[in-house]
């Protein structure tokens, strides 16, 4: 039998899902993986850093689908028994009986709790916001006076939405929207919320109404069960012992295992070869050890970002060079920060390991700093900290643009900014408070929605005119995917190759149709 040959571009969870699928899906395949960087993972990889461990982003592992639950669960299996915070705290846990013992093996699944939350002139309130009565007390009388007035307007006249600005204000009022959207915003995305597009809202706040938000209010105003926080935000979700890329580095072990599958490292797509009579892709050219190489293959599967591959193909229209030339993204950087001690209180009923704030992760709408949000990763898992019982070992986060002047601080600069932010927010009393800290620097993470973006399909019916080339992951389409919609793209996409479907619009879908949404 003749093998065919699969090229995978990209390393990450869309890549390497795709090529694990592939290998235990048909032996008619040999998959070869290449990967610009020395690490498998991309956004969800773990950085490890003596003896701690970073998560880059902070990733739930959660999902409606029971496909990437069942892969996620043969990859690493949940706990049968407790982990250490759990049992040193005495608090009860989810646990799948016959499960792994996370004190006694890595290669396990941990059920967490969940809680974030948004820091707020030194108050903590929901993330997402909501309306609700404990909102209020920490608003004061005249605050939400103001908030009430606002939003009745926005229910009462709405507005046309052009912009992310109007679909906020349609739905939480002028004033919420300029205390807990417009700063945070801009910050995040380098432009203002009247520049992005209205249907970055509709991905991201779904199920939001005057009639849901209002039955929220009345609800908790008559049920005071649900005004603590320990039992109205929690929710659970499945994480790896060892961070993220604990679960991609199993992925990537498991293909390299197979004799047919092989991932190179280290090694840059540079172009993509066309048949221009066939109108197939036959190949890809990349660059490795300094030397350009060329790869044939019968199938190529990228989840490079699309700005990059279009760049690859040497005919491309103009107008296709320019939308995708035009595609914008937001990089971001990351000061891991061990510490002693925080000064932010734990004000919950929820138990922690020394009494720390039981958040996972914590936005910060503050416009005095940069800082967009901060990770406490004793939070996420306790082997993700070496010693978690004296330290707290946090990850300060900063949007910015590849190359600007943020970016191209060095890294004692960027830290002592970072540390100087932590103390004017009063996350800890001092810099002597900071054992050490570590800088990592991660391009491309987040695809944004606007510039030309919106001729975004355009780019897909050109792409799709390959019929042997499939795209898939968040940078493969540009889409603001999470962990399992990217997964679910590369299932898609296998399952196309393997039944011989042409037609590509299930793959572009994930994350579009309702199936795919998280409430």
């Amino acid at each position: 039998m003749n093998m065919k040959k699969a090229l995978i571009i990209g390393a990450g969870p869309a890549g390497l899902t795709a090529a694990y699928e592939l290998l235990r899906s048909s032996q008619e395949y040999e998959v070869i993986v290449f990967e610009e960087s020395g690490i498998t993972g991309g956004i969800s990889r773990t950085v490890e850093f003596e003896g701690n461990r970073m998560d880059m982003g902070g990733h739930r592992f959660f999902s409606k689908i029971k496909r990437v639950n069942d892969w996620w669960e043969e990859m690493l299996p949940t706990q049968g028994a407790p982990s250490y915070d759990d049992r040193l705290l005495g608090r009860e846990a989810q646990l799948k009986e016959g499960g792994p013992d996370p004190e006694k093996s890595d290669l396990v699944m941990l059920k967490r709790r969940r809680l974030s939350r948004i820091l707020f002139n030194s108050r903590f309130f929901d993330y997402p916001i909501s309306l609700k009565p404990e909102t209020f007390r920490n608003m004061g009388l005249i605050t939400t006076l103001q908030v009430g007035f606002s939003y009745l307007k926005a229910v009462c006249f709405k507005r046309k939405e052009n912009s992310l600005e109007d679909f906020y204000i349609n739905r939480f009022g002028k004033k919420l929207y300029s205390m807990f959207f417009e700063n945070y915003t801009e910050n995040l995305w380098g432009r203002h919320p009247r520049d992005i597009s209205p249907e970055w809202g509709a991905q991201r706040v779904k199920g939001l109404s005057v009639f849901a938000i209002m039955k929220d209010i009345f609800s908790k105003l008559v049920n005071k069960k649900d005004r603590k926080v320990e039992t109205s935000l929690i929710e659970e979700f499945s994480y790896p012992k060892l961070g993220p890329g604990e679960l991609w580095e199993i992925t990537a072990k498991k293909i390299g295992e197979d004799p047919r599958g092989r991932i190179m490292m280290n090694a840059r797509v540079s172009g993509i070869n066309v048949d221009e009579g066939t109108g197939r892709v036959t190949g890809v050219r990349y660059v490795r050890d300094g030397k350009e190489l060329c790869e044939e293959g019968d199938v190529i599967i990228s989840s490079m970002p699309l700005k990059d591959l279009i760049q690859g193909f040497e005919n491309a229209p103009e107008d296709i060079r320019r939308i995708a030339e035009g595609l914008p993204y937001r990089d971001y950087m990351t000061l891991g920060v061990l510490v002693s001690g925080l000064r932010l209180k734990n004000r919950t009923r929820i138990k922690t390991i020394g009494n720390i704030i039981p958040d996972n992760w914590v936005y910060v709408h503050d416009k005095r700093v940069r800082m967009g949000r901060f990770q406490v990763y004793n939070n996420w898992s306790p082997y993700l900290v070496r010693n978690p019982g004296n330290t707290v070992w946090l990850g300060l986060e900063y949007f910015c643009n590849e190359g600007d002047d943020f970016w191209s601080m060095t890294d004692e600069e960027f830290a002592a900014l970072a540390i100087k932010e932590m103390k004017d927010i009063g996350l800890i009393d001092d810099r002597d408070t900071v054992i050490k800290h570590h800088v990592e620097r991660v391009r491309k993470a987040y695809p944004a929605y606007f510039d030309t973006w919106s001729e975004i399909d355009r780019l897909k019916q050109y792409l799709d005119g390959f019929e042997n080339l499939y795209c898939v992951g968040r940078n493969g389409q540009h889409r603001y995917n999470n962990i399992d919609h990217s997964m679910c793209t590369s299932f898609e996409a296998v399952d196309n190759i393997l039944s011989g479907r042409r037609d590509k619009s299930n793959v572009w879908n994930v994350n579009t149709e309702q199936e795919y949404h998280e409430k």
